[in-house]
């Protein structure tokens, strides 16, 4: 059986080439696209705050409020920017088409 540490770990690579992918295409709007190199922020983040949460308090990082909100601004400031990229981007085809 695969641990959850080593599934999560697997996961990264599968996103780096959706990353990879994205930016190739030159479909993602800019702001978006920080968005998603964001959430690997959040990611390198969660990973010490993880270990630090384990090593000091004894528990997972989720049962440590203080840490997991901390970790969890990082996800929520990427999906802001992923929102507000895409929202960007159909208001200007909106007023492309309308002119």
């Amino acid at each position: 059986m695969i641990s959850k540490e080593t599934l999560f770990a697997l996961s990264l690579f599968p996103y780096l080439g959706f990353l990879w992918y994205l930016k190739r295409s030159n479909l993602c709007p800019p702001l978006a696209m920080y968005g998603f190199y964001g959430t690997l922020v959040f990611v390198a983040v969660t990973i010490p705050a993880g270990i630090y949460a384990q090593l000091h308090y004894g528990e997972t990082l989720a049962n440590v409020d203080w840490l997991h909100g901390g970790a969890e601004v990082f996800l929520t400031l990427s999906n802001i920017l992923v929102v507000l990229g895409f929202a960007q981007a159909i208001k200007q085809l909106k007023n492309t088409s309308n002119s």
